[in-house]
């Protein structure tokens, strides 16, 4: 998921070095305005280790990519701030000259504040896919295998391209989106050991399918496929195994809340109380603060979900539950962080306007789905 979601509020800005006067206006310089100008004094240039891209972006973006580390720098230099002359025009001059400085500074804290992904059209499609998801669970379970069939082979489209176009590896798409497909209905058909021998098969098609290109190479491109099997369908069976239960819909609910959740009070601490880095070098917005949110927030909402959504659970499971998936739900994040600095690029995609591309959707899902559907089983059972 987005990183800013973690992000620290902005602080106070820093004044940024200030104009060079006289030398840089020419012989034209009115020596009376530069006895009326007080320049800030120069604040150190703090290092920034905090591994942005090199646009200063975070890779999970929703509102503060520009700040980063303890204190932040403005993008430009702003102009020295002025004392208002004497005479009977000093007030007016007062509110005409530093005051508007000072407002365009909060100003510009606020629109970096407020830059990156359309909030808007991130409600509303996240809301659009709420709704085709609970509507395919409690209507027909055979179409939300679908729908997860459809979303793993768009994530195996997105990965395999990114690989191809930033690393030159070139993992086969078709045998991984073919496999793909069939370790997910397999899972949902013949549980785990369905997806096992599915995960098998596809790993030996991407091989033999390599081989029909020229050596050079060879390893690595088999390597990243069977990366991509594992990473993208294989974790994403789990759910459909998890849905193969009698009570399979109110499982794989239970988890998109408890992910969902985890997400939200990430976002929601980390962004109003959020200080200190969590892991600077790999997604400088995430805070341990954010991180402390993401627990209490799930914890919450597992022990609702397990004693009145889970036939036979009880409330301390579901704190057990929602503090394992908030745990895994940041690794996940992370982890997708990792790749995608590798890559150096933001976002996997852009399909989906306001999130980015289907991977950055998946990234906190896919590690979570096998523990919830572990812990489900040893808490009430298979089903």
């Amino acid at each position: 998921m987005n990183d800013s979601s973690w992000g620290a509020p902005p602080s106070t800005g820093l004044w940024g070095p200030p104009d060079q006067g006289p030398a840089s206006a020419g012989p034209a310089y009115d020596e009376r305005v530069a006895q009326q100008t007080r320049p800030m004094p120069i604040v150190p240039d703090y290092p920034d280790d905090a591994g942005r891209d090199a646009d200063g972006r975070d890779d999970r973006d929703r509102g503060a990519s520009h700040l980063g580390g303890p204190l932040f720098r403005s993008d430009s230099p702003q102009e020295p701030m002025t004392t208002p002359p004497t005479g009977p025009d000093g007030p007016d001059r007062e509110r005409g000259g530093a005051e508007p400085r000072r407002e365009a500074g909060r100003g510009a804290a606020r629109e970096k504040k407020k830059a990156g992904r359309d909030l808007r059209a991130a409600i509303g499609v996240g809301v659009g896919l709420g709704a085709v998801i609970v509507a395919a669970l409690f209507v027909v379970k055979e179409v939300f295998v679908g729908v997860v069939v459809v979303a793993v082979v768009v994530g195996l489209w997105e990965l395999t391209s990114r690989l191809q176009e930033r690393k030159g590896i070139k993992a086969p798409l078709v045998p991984l989106a073919v496999g793909g497909a069939a370790m997910v209905v397999a899972g949902y058909v013949r549980g785990a050991e369905g997806a096992w021998v599915a995960m098998a098969l596809t790993t030996l098609a991407v091989l033999v399918w390599r081989m029909t290109e020229p050596p050079e190479d060879y390893l690595k491109d088999v390597t990243a496929g069977v990366f991509a099997a594992f990473y993208v369908p294989f974790l994403a069976t789990f759910v459909t195994m998890m849905l193969a239960a009698d009570d399979g819909s109110w499982r794989v609910l239970v988890f998109l809340l408890l992910t969902v959740v985890s997400d939200t009070g990430a976002y929601a601490v980390g962004w109003r109380f959020g200080r200190r880095k969590l892991a600077p070098r790999i997604s400088p917005g995430k805070t341990r603060e954010g991180l402390f949110g993401a627990i209490g927030f799930a914890m919450a909402a597992g022990a609702l979900c397990m004693q009145f959504l889970i036939d036979g659970g009880s409330w301390w499971q579901g704190l057990l539950l929602g503090l394992a998936v908030a745990v895994t739900a940041t690794l996940g994040d992370l982890g997708e962080s990792m790749i995608k600095r590798d890559l150096g690029i933001k976002d996997m995609g852009t399909l989906l306007p306001g999130h980015g591309g289907i991977m950055d959707r998946l990234d906190s899902l896919l590690p979570t789905a096998p523990v919830v559907w572990l812990l489900l089983v040893i808490f009430v059972g298979s089903g």
